[in-house]
């Protein structure tokens, strides 16, 4: 596994170098729809990531966010990729992005490596191996009840309803809660959990390129990730649903959810 961490800690390092070089000289930006975002920049660094990646892992499949499936050969392996996860902050050089590259392997997510440039922050696990921020290994928090815990959230470009429904949540849980950030990267605010920053995430309708890398970071430094449910989270899906907390709260935060839902509806 050591060439596997080390090659994808390569690979987000290259990102992140260009991510900087280009951070307020942007080329050109996109829409896939109204409100998301794609700028060259996010191109060009899911192309230096690939072909990092590519270059020692040549059979293997990965999914991208701008650039979707390559399948390879190796059908039990598959790298999760999100070039630069925060695209609308990193378009306005607001400095809260990152890259975010997970491995999944036959069904499991078994590494993680996330890499904030601008506070050159490098977050990254391995099934069994604990997780790291920089060279310091990092837990969750042990605050256990959620009234006294800081949560995140992050709201879905493309679903007005989830949208709709999440702000809805988001005022629900900052009133019974120490409050809610809402950063723009979720594979970040995912980091913040593992590192104890923060208690708890939530998103609806999430990509896996944004939770791949992050999900292994947290479970590794000994917090939780499901769905809203409290079930495994379903990687043959497009999108999930996720919660993620230090562990100690999970059932809290569940039930915190839940019972916003049911007041908000």
């Amino acid at each position: 596994m050591s060439k596997v961490k080390d090659t994808a800690i390569k690979a987000a390092h290259a990102a992140g170098e260009l991510m900087l070089q280009r951070l307020g000289d942007i080329g050109k930006i996109n829409y896939k729809d109204a409100f998301n975002l794609v700028t060259d920049v996010d191109k060009d660094a899911e192309k230096t990531v690939i072909n990092i990646l590519r270059h020692s892992f040549p059979n293997d499949a990965i999914l991208a966010e701008e650039s979707g499936t390559s399948p390879g050969h190796n059908t039990n392996r598959r790298w999760l990729i999100d070039p630069i996860d925060g695209t609308t902050n990193f378009a306005h050089s607001y400095p809260f992005f990152c890259v975010s590259i997970g491995l999944e392997e036959s069904g499991k997510l078994i590494l993680g490596v996330v890499f904030n440039p601008v506070a050159n922050e490098l977050f990254y696990a391995e099934s069994g191996q604990g997780a790291w921020l920089n060279e310091r290994p990092i837990k969750v928090s042990k605050i256990n009840k959620l009234d006294e815990s800081l949560l995140s959230t992050g709201f879905h470009s493309t679903s007005k309803a989830s949208e709709a429904s999440n702000k809805e949540m988001f005022q629900c849980m900052t009133d019974t809660t120490h409050g809610v950030r809402r950063d723009g990267s979720a594979a970040l605010d995912l980091c913040f959990v593992a590192c104890g920053r923060t208690e708890g995430f939530w998103e609806s309708k999430i990509s896996l390129w944004d939770i791949g890398a992050g999900t292994v970071i947290i479970r590794e430094a000994g917090g939780q990730v499901t769905d809203l449910n409290g079930k495994e989270l379903d990687l043959s899906t497009g999108k999930v649903d996720i919660v993620a907390s230090n562990k100690i709260l999970h059932e809290q935060l569940i039930g915190g959810l839940t019972q916003c839902r049911l007041i908000t509806r």
